[in-house]
């Protein structure tokens, strides 16, 4: 998996991403209570695509939103919606590369696993960008089975298949104190806690 083939991919998603998206505000909400996200955090949506959250972490109080993705056309599409809020900021880069200026209290990637080659240097590169307490959650809106079925066509490329949660747990217990494992018919789930 190459990252300029993840790129132009998600360059061609996004024109009609939005309007492709299927999502379920139960499912939603769940991930983001798991994830215990809340008024005055600092949120960090990695791989953000267009946006997709931005509505629900700004329903929550949340002090700012900072998404990132690797797409210059996902980027663009959600620093085009959320141009008018102030608590939003979009950034162009990857994040295994990125220099933030600031650190995070919720570190969130959703719906886009699969697609970085090196998990456990994801999760590294995450873990050292949450505050002391911060949380890290890895969350789907569909089971892996779902996700993994959806991932064979044209995504083949760009995707390495979401692993067990238990497998994820296990990369994420060298980082962080996993307290959320979920994966079932409707959703996947692993969040863990910084270490203080």
């Amino acid at each position: 998996m190459e990252k300029k083939d993840i790129i132009a991919f998600f360059d061609r998603c996004a024109p009609t991403w939005d309007a492709e998206m299927i999502k379920s505000d139960e499912i939603i909400r769940r991930i983001l209570n798991n994830a215990k996200v809340g008024a005055d955090m600092d949120v960090l949506d990695v791989a953000c695509g267009t946006g997709i959250l931005f509505d629900y972490y700004l329903d929550r109080s949340v002090a700012s939103v900072t998404g990132i993705d690797i797409s210059p056309e996902m980027a663009k599409i959600a620093a085009a919606k959320y141009a008018m809020e102030p608590d939003v900021q979009v950034i162009c880069g990857d994040v295994e590369e990125y220099d933030f200026e600031q650190k995070f209290d919720r570190i969130v990637v959703y719906n886009a696993f699969p697609h970085f080659p090196d998990p456990h240097h994801l999760i590294q590169t995450l873990e050292g960008w949450l505050k002391e307490g911060g949380r890290l959650t890895v969350a789907h809106g569909a089971s892996r089975e779902v996700i993994d079925g959806h991932h064979k066509g044209q995504a083949s490329k760009v995707s390495q298949g979401l692993m067990a949660a238990e497998d994820l747990k296990q990369i994420f217990e060298a980082y962080l104190d996993v307290d959320v494992v979920i994966s079932d018919q409707r959703m996947y789930q692993v969040s863990g806690v910084k270490r203080l």
